[in-house]
């Protein structure tokens, strides 16, 4: 007979230090990829694309797995305000002062990782200079994110959480090339590349049409989610203590 107990829920702490750090990881996975496919494939940015597509869709399983028992490893601001959303009819998941430090952790954890991807290749950090605007970029970043938001919520809600992480990494790898933005689908990852003048860069003036994009596409991503599963498998879940209220204890 098994008398061990359930281990008590990570501390609010480490949550928001796995978010930062997850998200981190992910944007020095796109950046630093990045980087090396133009060195390594110079003059082939098709090579270019399909390296940095496949190390990303490498990466973002890999910090999946391992921060999801920790955080949820949403890693994308698009994602818990998603699941915010979600769980004010549920009374489950984040509350809204979760899912804002969920949101902060994530912002500040893509442009940290945009600057430790230029240190490890030695390129300075500076603006990036590479627009991105035009209705097509911006309806593909509603595509790719609508369709990320509904591949994540219609596993959690069908019980199939398990899949999330290789479903989520081989989506963002196809939405690479079937998107004509490359699908960031990540307001925290366009954030943090706009702090990179290299292959993955995006200039200052294109980023809030992206995240708009990315809003936009989230909602109907969970539309989408609530249409084809109306009813989730009930999961044993609460909603998430607020920051204020959770123990400080390890």
């Amino acid at each position: 007979m098994n008398t061990s107990e359930a281990a008590p829920p990570p501390s609010w702490a480490r949550r928001l230090v796995a978010e930062l750090v997850g998200t981190a990881g992910l944007v020095t996975v796109v950046v630093g990829s990045g980087i090396a496919a133009q060195r390594l494939s110079p003059g082939d940015v098709g090579l270019q694309l399909l390296q940095n597509s496949l190390a990303t869709t490498l990466g973002l399983s890999v910090l999946i797995v391992v921060l999801g028992p920790v955080s949820g490893a949403h890693l994308n601001p698009v994602v818990s305000l998603a699941e915010w959303a979600a769980g004010r009819r549920a009374g489950a998941g984040l509350g809204l002062r979760g899912a804002g430090g969920y949101v902060a952790a994530q912002i500040a954890g893509g442009v940290a990782g945009a600057v430790l991807a230029n240190l490890m290749f030695e390129v300075p950090t500076e603006l990036a200079t590479t627009a991105r605007a035009g209705s097509g970029l911006l309806l593909a970043e509603v595509v790719a994110t609508a369709g990320l938001v509904l591949v994540i919520f219609s596993l959690t809600r069908s019980g199939r959480g398990a899949w999330v992480a290789p479903a989520v990494g081989a989506y963002i790898g196809a939405a690479y090339w079937f998107t004509s933005s490359t699908s960031f689908a990540n307001p925290a990852v366009t954030v943090g590349r706009m702090f990179t003048d290299t292959f993955a860069g995006i200039a200052p003036a294109s980023v809030l049409p992206f995240v708009l994009a990315q809003l936009l596409g989230g909602a109907v991503g969970v539309l989408a989610a609530r249409f084809f599963f109306p009813a989730a498998v009930a999961v044993p879940t609460e909603r998430l203590p607020e920051p204020a209220v959770v123990s400080r204890s390890d």
